[in-house]
Formats: C-alpha cells, sequence, structure tokens
C-alpha cells in the first residue's frame, strides 16, 4: 500500500523547512554551482531574450542570478518580473543592480518601462522559481498563482526550466488543472529534462 501524497501546502511547509535550516555557507555553495551550469541552457553563438527572477533570501539561483544570468554568454536580454496588484505578472528589462527597487512581499523589481503581461512571449527561455517540481514537470509554487498564469502565456516550444536545489525533485505533487507543468530543471548536480 502506498502513502497518498501530502496536501500541496504540507509539502511546501516541508520543503521551504528544509531550505531554511540549511546553513547560509550550504546555500551560497549551492547558489555558486547553479550559477556555474547556467550556460548549459544557452547554445553558443545565441541572442537570447530571458525571462528570470530575482531570487527571495533561500531561492535557489541567490541575489546575484540576474547579473550572472545577464553575464551568460548568449544571453542578449533579461526580463524580470513586476508583481501586478491583481497578482499577475508584468515584466521589465533587467538594467543592472542599481534598477532593481524593493516592492511588496519582500520582493526586489525592475524599475524600468514594463512590457506588459505578454511581455514572457517574448522570451526564448523561461527560468522560473519553484519550491520543488516532480518527474512529470508539475511546479510547486509558492501558492500565489501568479506564475501559472504568466506561464500560460508561453509558447509550446519555449522551454521553461525550474530552478531547484539537490533533493527537490520528487516522485509526485499533486496537480490541480491550472498547474502549468515545466519542461525540465537546473540544479547543482545538472540539467534534467523531462520527457514529452
Amino acid at each position: 500500500m502506498t502513502t497518498p501524497v501530502p496536501a500541496k501546502r504540507d509539502l511546501r511547509a516541508v520543503v521551504l523547512a528544509a531550505r531554511r535550516a540549511q546553513t547560509s555557507a550550504a546555500l551560497d555553495e549551492a547558489d555558486t554551482a547553479l550559477a556555474a551550469r547556467l550556460p548549459e541552457l544557452v547554445a553558443p553563438g545565441a541572442a537570447l531574450t530571458v525571462c528570470a527572477y530575482v531570487p527571495m533570501a533561500g531561492e535557489p539561483g541567490g541575489p546575484g542570478l540576474p547579473d550572472r544570468l545577464a553575464a551568460t554568454p548568449g544571453v542578449a536580454r533579461v526580463l524580470l518580473p513586476v508583481l501586478r496588484p491583481d497578482r499577475d505578472l508584468d515584466w521589465a528589462a533587467y538594467a543592472g543592480p542599481g534598477s532593481l527597487a524593493p516592492a511588496a512581499f519582500g520582493l526586489r523589481e525592475p524599475a524600468g518601462p514594463r512590457l506588459g503581461v505578454t511581455g514572457i512571449t517574448t522570451a526564448d527561455l523561461v527560468l522560473v522559481p519553484a519550491v520543488a517540481v516532480d518527474r512529470r514537470g508539475t511546479r510547486l509554487g509558492r501558492g500565489g498563482g501568479s506564475y501559472d498564469r504568466a506561464l500560460a502565456r508561453v509558447s509550446g516550444g519555449t522551454p521553461v526550466i525550474a530552478l531547484l536545489y539537490d533533493g527537490e525533485l520528487l516522485d509526485e505533487i499533486p496537480a490541480e488543472a491550472h498547474d502549468q507543468r515545466v519542461n525540465g530543471m537546473l540544479t547543482p548536480s545538472g540539467l534534467r529534462r523531462i520527457p514529452g
């Protein structure tokens, strides 16, 4: 007999507690290893527009993710999310650390011109935060639904990759009708694509 899959809320709490239990040195080391893997996502000679995010404390990628991504050969432009009052995501170009401003919920967002909610449709690659991902590509987020709405706008051929720490690939995450799947995950140990 198998153990029932825990509810999303409970599963989220377990994974986030495991992250919080890590030392800051261990998280810094994991973020550095993750950043070193970013070139695996970009073909040589590409000129990609990449939608990414500004990690909050303890989120994969670390605070330097936008700079590391912008410095990755083959990345021409980085777009970052701006949380709208309706919790949907607008997008704006990243123009360096000085272009980020404090925002609601402890977020940092680009202060430049907004591209609208359809800004994500211009991306050649989308990197998303996640608490965990399962082997089918079901992404467990923070529970606000912002990324599910945004990812619904991404064209079918655009890779959507979740950034995770090692150990956050799970066998199964409960899926709901609105959940948007990812095509793969990048961890400090490497890139893993989701079949199909």
